[in-house]
């Protein structure tokens, strides 16, 4: 299911002001996401383990952070794919005729 909505604008301007808006939004996720990746990074290089086998293999006892390091590991690969997820969702062809 998809959501579509339609924003109305009085003049170009306050379009403009929405198409900023949107673009300052991806470039915060992008910058979050690579942000995320650094610190997952970190993680992997520390434990020699990509996160993908982290999450299916390990627990906090294998980890020298034990239960604290383990939540931060999964806490930022959760985050990963949302900040993900919520910028795929944003579509930049959705708002092509404004520009």
């Amino acid at each position: 299911m998809t959501v579509q909505m339609v924003i109305e604008v009085q003049n170009r301007q306050g379009a403009e002001t929405i198409v900023q808006a949107l673009d300052g939004y991806k470039v915060r996720r992008r910058a979050g996401i690579e942000r995320t990746k650094r610190r997952l990074a970190s993680f992997e290089t520390r434990y020699g383990v990509d996160t993908a086998r982290f999450l299916r293999e390990m627990t906090a006892e294998d980890l020298a952070g034990g239960d604290m390091e383990y939540v931060e590991w999964v806490g930022e690969a959760k985050l990963l794919t949302g900040l993900a997820a919520e910028l795929k969702e944003r579509r930049p062809d959705a708002i092509s005729d404004l520009e």
